[in-house]
């Protein structure tokens, strides 16, 4: 009987560096995917926040028009009696602003939006073409005014 070397039945164990470079990129593609998925979402989720510190604001306005029949000198005046003085902050930490433009007749309050496209035109907007607001940037604005 002839004996075999004991090399015969040794099996190469381990991955090549080509199938390890292919792992690697498959997952680098999936993580860049749901990164660029997660960014999105985080972008509405911060612009939904924005539309409902507005319509808040609104509701505050409305009210204190209810109460006094007028909106008041300034958009502070409705803030401090009916949203407990505390004034809508942006989300992101100031990186975006609230426009406001109040008068005892009316008020215009705008929030400066993150994603194309999802402004006045997905909700709520405002009643007549001068609560526009436009400082001539490329982002889209929410805007909502007076009721009354």
């Amino acid at each position: 009987m002839k004996q075999k070397s004991r090399f015969y039945h040794c099996k190469h164990t381990g991955f090549s560096l080509l199938e390890l470079l292919v792992v690697i990129s498959i997952i680098g593609i999936l993580i860049a995917i749901v990164v660029v998925g997660f960014t999105a979402a985080q972008k509405r989720g911060r612009d939904a926040r924005r539309r409902g510190d507005i319509k808040a604001w609104q509701n505050a306005l409305e009210q204190e028009y209810a109460e006094n029949t007028s909106y008041g000198a300034t958009c502070v005046v409705a803030v401090d009696a009916h949203m407990n003085g505390l004034i809508p902050v942006d989300p992101k930490g100031g990186a975006y602003v609230y426009t406001t433009h109040c008068d005892a007749d009316s008020y215009c309050i705008c929030a400066e939006l993150e994603q194309l496209g999802s402004g006045n035109a997905d909700g709520p907007s405002s009643s007549s073409d001068s609560c526009d607001f436009d400082n001539g940037s490329d982002n889209d604005y929410y805007c909502l005014n007076n009721l009354q």
